[in-house]
């Protein structure tokens, strides 16, 4: 009788570790059986938790909050040298120490670790978050840990641990120029484990204007694959960062470990509950500023003048 018990054990334990081989649907297939998104509970626990990310943003339900001030951002337009990496599940680009950002309602400053992105596959939806539904073509996440951490791990054990700003990619009819030298660079890690050095870029060159980073959706989350720490807090950018459909389509060239093509590199949108996405005002601030000092001049000059 005690057979039974022990048998299910081992088999659980050994779903568990066959489990820690994670990767997205599109890579599952007949032949080759790793743990998709759905089953990444057997990975890591984490992955099955009540503040995963990413999520569909519901505009109609956000509550727009004066709280959420702009970012400062230090050493974003610094040009620096990168390793750029096939991370086997994605392209990722490692930051060098000295880019960090502060404000935006967050806890201190917190320092750039890396970069990475998400994409579909033939120009199709590939974000990670969604917003009333709609999924962009790509999506860019800059990871940020807090100073005194010395990694994401690290990090991930400490609730707000991790500040990841999230930049949605959307075609645009004209190339964005600024991409070129990362999109240049990705012929040469086609293969998982393929490492080059990024030269003379910035992250002022990747992102968005800073007049276009006032507007974003803050939410508390966790890491999008394995092992899903909830510790992250979550701004995504209202505004997208434009790419030509030939720009997008360049990620393809690279590879997942089976030699399959690497589209479609997107954990599904994970349920809400009890959590609240929040807006910032912070451009409606700088506006409102703006509006009451012209009152303030046009009141002043049709004011009558004192008598002398």
């Amino acid at each position: 009788m005690l057979f039974a018990p022990v048998l299910l054990l081992v088999a659980s334990s050994m779903r568990i570790v066959s489990g820690a081989d994670w990767c997205y649907q599109s890579e599952v297939t007949c032949n080759h059986t790793c743990t998709g998104p759905e089953e990444w509970g057997l990975v890591s626990q984490h992955c099955s938790g009540r503040s995963q990310s990413p999520i569909n943003i519901v505009t109609k339900r956000m509550l727009r909050r004066d709280f959420l001030p702009s970012f400062d951002f230090f050493g974003y337009q610094e040009a620096f040298h990168g390793h750029l990496i096939n991370t086997g599940h994605s392209v990722q680009l490692d930051l060098p120490s000295g880019i960090r950002i502060e404000n935006g309602n967050l806890n201190g400053a917190y320092k750039a670790v890396q970069l990475h992105l998400h994409w579909g596959k033939d120009g199709g939806p590939g974000s990670e978050h969604t917003i009333d539904g709609e999924q962009f073509p790509m999506e860019m996440h800059l990871v940020h840990i807090k100073e005194e951490y010395d990694s994401i791990a690290q990090a991930g054990k400490d609730p707000t641990g991790v500040a990841v700003l999230g930049f949605f990619i959307q075609k645009s009819m004209s190339a964005n120029k600024k991409f070129d030298p990362l999109l240049d660079a990705l012929k040469y890690i086609t293969q998982p484990t393929n490492r080059t050095t990024l030269k003379g870029v910035s992250l002022e060159m990747l992102t968005l204007p800073k007049n276009n980073m006032t507007k974003y959706f803050r939410y508390s989350g966790s890491l999008t694959t394995p092992n899903c720490a909830e510790s992250v807090i979550w701004s995504l950018f209202e505004n997208p960062v434009p790419l030509s459909s030939k720009q997008i389509a360049v990620f393809a060239r690279l590879q997942f470990p089976t030699g399959k093509q690497m589209v479609q590199t997107y954990r599904p949108v994970q349920p809400l509950n009890d959590r609240q996405v929040y807006y910032s005002r912070g451009h409606l601030a700088q506006l409102s500023g703006v509006l009451l000092i012209t009152c303030v001049l046009v009141s002043s000059a049709l004011s009558p003048s004192p008598s002398v």
